[in-house]
């Protein structure tokens, strides 16, 4: 039986077909950005793909490159300035198209609603945990933190919905992998920042989380938690492969999310919320948008059947932004 999405768990069974196809006759070079928790995701796919097709794993067939992208290049330059959409994909996604790799991996909330002219996602898989941690210098929760503490963060949704449950907060930028925002935090430049409960559970880092933030103070981002697996659209092979590993519960999960997100347009310059739970054949959607500066907050839940759930995430998406108007995400 279908659970519900839990904090700080994973979440999804894959239901993989009885009958897979072969393992296919020439090698997976895997594209990834190249920080620890993506080629941690990285080893992960090359560990389903070497259980699901062994021949390939016996033969050599399935190996990892790193590949530096835009966001990884300015960790200095907040996100919303670098131009909100791509940062983090379109390197990984030129090197695809040109064949220098077979197969991208990519954390879903950081890839674009629509997919380059030739490229495909050929695989959800199953969904880690998509809820945010909490971490202070001293120790301290969120309900703890003294008055005008630095939260660190360069996700605007981090920064609104915090902002908006605590309006003391000074938001300061504070990028980097885990362990150099952790470090960040101690070393003073901030006083507390949030995590993906994902990424620390794939780096092995879970039980540093003192505190899974609540649905009410923050939901998490559309696709957060979740693995991409992309290929291009006429590579037959990798896509039946691909078909092997995927997991329709998170597939279902990501229609809903990343639907309402395209049809608010959404991207790392927007405040954007959604979660959507499975439970059998009922799909329930939380999604909630915050003016930049937490000022204003505006709320949308309902339920369909599974088998709607892009239609019902855009239905909802153009509710949210004919409730917000003109302007709403405007700085």
């Amino acid at each position: 039986m279908a659970s519900a999405i839990n904090p700080g768990g994973k979440t999804d069974d894959p239901s993989a077909p009885a009958d897979r196809p072969s393992a296919g006759t020439r090698p997976i070079v895997i594209g990834s950005r190249g920080s620890p928790l993506a080629l941690a995701q990285a080893d992960e796919v090359a560990q389903r793909l070497g259980e699901a097709f062994p021949a390939l794993r016996e033969a050599g067939g399935i190996a990892i490159e790193k590949i530096s992208t835009k966001g990884d290049r300015h960790l200095g330059q907040p996100l919303a300035s670098l131009g909100g959409k791509e940062l983090f994909t379109k390197e990984i996604e030129d090197a695809l198209l040109d064949g220098r790799i077979r197969l991208a991996q990519h954390c879903l909330k950081d890839l674009p609603t629509e997919q380059p002219p030739g490229l495909v996602v050929g695989a959800i898989l199953p969904r880690e945990s998509p809820w945010d941690a909490f971490f202070a210098r001293d120790g301290h929760t969120l309900a703890e933190l003294p008055d005008g503490a630095r939260l660190g963060t360069s996700s605007l949704r981090r920064a609104a919905f915090l902002k908006a449950h605590r309006r003391d907060l000074r938001i300061v930028t504070l990028r980097g992998n885990v362990g150099t925002r952790l470090a960040k935090i101690e070393s003073g430049e901030a006083d507390a920042t949030i995590l993906a409960v994902a990424g620390l559970n794939r780096l092995g880092e879970g039980a540093r989380i003192k505190e899974v933030l609540s649905a009410e103070i923050l939901l998490p981002a559309p696709g957060q938690g979740s693995i991409a697996l992309e290929c291009r659209e006429d590579d037959a092979e990798m896509r039946d492969m691909l078909a092997a590993l995927s997991c329709p519960r998170a597939e279902a999960a990501s229609e809903a999310e990343r639907a309402l997100l395209a049809a608010l347009d959404g991207s790392c310059r927007t405040p954007i919320a959604a979660l959507a739970e499975i439970d059998g054949t009922t799909l329930t959607l939380r999604a909630a948008i915050a003016r930049p500066d937490g000022t204003e907050i505006i709320e949308d839940q309902g339920t369909c059947p599974v088998a709607d759930a892009a239609a019902f995430g855009a239905e909802m998406g153009g509710t949210l932004r004919a409730q917000a108007g003109p302007g709403f995400f405007d700085p």
